[in-house]
């Protein structure tokens, strides 16, 4: 009697092809591969991702309504450039979120004290390794804990919204200015300090100050 058939393994589906250009291009976007100004082809695109054309359309316009391309009709898709204009608007929501969920946190508890000292230690090691991609996702993780530890449903998810945002100002301000590295590192220690002393006022002021700089640089007035 011949031996039963082995069933197979289980297989790993992969997403729908517009869901793979859609990431692909995304990530390209966030962290610099592909850069503001930068023309993006239906082809160039659907060879990379190993799709047909008409994924790649499904994509790209989808990534044009979340405002991080423009399309050109029988020309491609235009990467679109950081404009002070988004730095301003960004800069602006994160203040009005963060010093209100700053201060509201306060007294601290130790778990949310636990998981701030865990991204620190993460950006430490990032900043160490050369990682800038790595080390927006920390810095980012950083803020949207203390946001999402404030307890409102609603402003957290309004924060979540200016991801992508943060994360490609965050590495493309990063390249402009490496100093800001260290600086970053420090001002959440400083924070984190506030934060474990109980000192709302203080907190509120260091936030403050920690995402205003954003707009200097943008501005040309880098402290």
């Amino acid at each position: 009697m011949p031996p039963a058939p082995v069933p197979a393994g289980p297989t790993t589906k992969q997403p729908p092809a517009a869901e793979r250009v859609y990431a692909h291009v995304k990530q390209a976007v966030l962290d610099r591969r592909y850069e503001g100004g930068t023309l993006l082809t239906e082809g160039d695109l659907a060879e990379a991702v190993g799709v047909s054309r008409t994924p790649v359309r499904e994509a790209l316009l989808r990534l044009e309504v979340e405002g991080l391309l423009k399309l050109y009709p029988k020309k491609g898709a235009l990467v679109l450039p950081v404009s002070a204009q988004e730095i301003a608007d960004v800069v602006e929501t994160r203040l009005l979120v963060e010093r209100h969920a700053v201060a509201k946190v306060v007294p601290a508890g130790q778990r949310l004290i636990a998981r701030l000292e865990e991204l620190l230690e993460e950006q430490k090691e990032h900043a160490a390794a050369g990682d800038l991609n790595a080390f927006a996702v920390a810095d980012r993780c950083f803020h949207a804990e203390i946001v999402r530890a404030a307890g409102n449903g609603i402003l957290a998810h309004l924060y979540d919204q200016l991801r992508d945002r943060q994360l490609r100002m965050g590495v493309a301000t990063m390249h402009a200015e490496p100093g800001r590295i260290a600086k970053n590192i420090t001002e959440h220690t400083e924070i984190l300090t506030a934060l474990r002393s109980g000192d709302a006022t203080a907190a509120a002021k260091l936030v403050e100050r920690h995402i205003s700089w954003v707009n200097n640089l943008a501005r040309g007035e880098v402290r």
